[in-house]
């Protein structure tokens, strides 16, 4: 994966490979919701014994992306208009606060990096404003990446890792609905940018706010979680 501009090294072993390829597959919607998770089946897809298998699963479920069915095996876990709420709300509280402590500390490089990030997103949801939904992946990962630039120098490992948890939950959410919201969005991540760049982080989290609750809405207005 590419954070920041930087490219992450990729796992070094079958086990990780195969728990980073699962995960995405159930983050990005690949693998749907409810969708039976059958060890032949995934061991063909992603190259890993059943014995891994069994163990990227227990880990997917301590993750709840993946719920067990008893001695059924294993399904990815289900979408609800409750748990988005929950998730959006959690979202919300933990951006919030490590925006108050990255605005705090960002140097001239976290500056950069914020407004890199922010230009590889706008640029990407210039041509999603254009009805080009073939790179509505990309689109993710850059708003992913444009987030966590944004936090990126609060300073607190645990505080950017639980975000990423709770961000990937909810980025879920956004590509089963495939939610897009145009320009709004658009001028919301703009503002987030002046706020980062100004130090305001008051405003920048009331932006946030309407952000993450407009995602929401928008989400659900496609009628596809239930």
């Amino acid at each position: 994966m590419i954070d920041d501009g930087q490219v992450v090294p990729q796992p070094t072993t079958v086990r990780e490979s195969a728990y980073q390829k699962i995960r995405s597959d159930i983050v990005f919607g690949r693998l749907p919701p409810g969708k039976k998770l059958k060890l032949d089946r995934l061991k063909a897809d992603y190259g890993a014994s059943v014995s891994t298998l069994r163990e990227i699963l227990n880990r997917l479920q301590s993750e709840r992306l993946v719920v067990a069915e008893g001695q059924k095996g294993f399904e990815v876990a289900p979408v609800s208009i409750a748990n988005l709420r929950e998730i959006a709300a959690l979202r919300q509280l933990l951006e919030c606060r490590a925006l108050e402590q990255s605005f705090r500390a960002g140097d001239m490089e976290w500056e950069g990096r914020v407004v890199a990030a922010h230009h590889r997103l706008a640029r990407m949801e210039e041509r999603m404003a254009r009805g080009d939904r073939a790179h509505s992946e990309e689109w993710k990962r850059y708003d992913w990446q444009f987030h966590q630039a944004l936090i990126s120098a609060c300073g607190s490992k645990m505080l950017i890792d639980n975000h990423a948890a709770v961000f990937d939950k909810y980025l879920r959410y956004q590509m089963i609905a495939l939610s897009y919201r145009g320009e709004i969005a658009a001028q919301e991540h703009a503002l987030l940018m002046e706020c980062a760049l100004e130090r305001d982080a008051k405003r920048a989290c009331e932006v946030l706010s309407s952000h993450v609750a407009g995602g929401v809405e928008h989400a659900l207005a496609t009628g596809t979680i239930s």
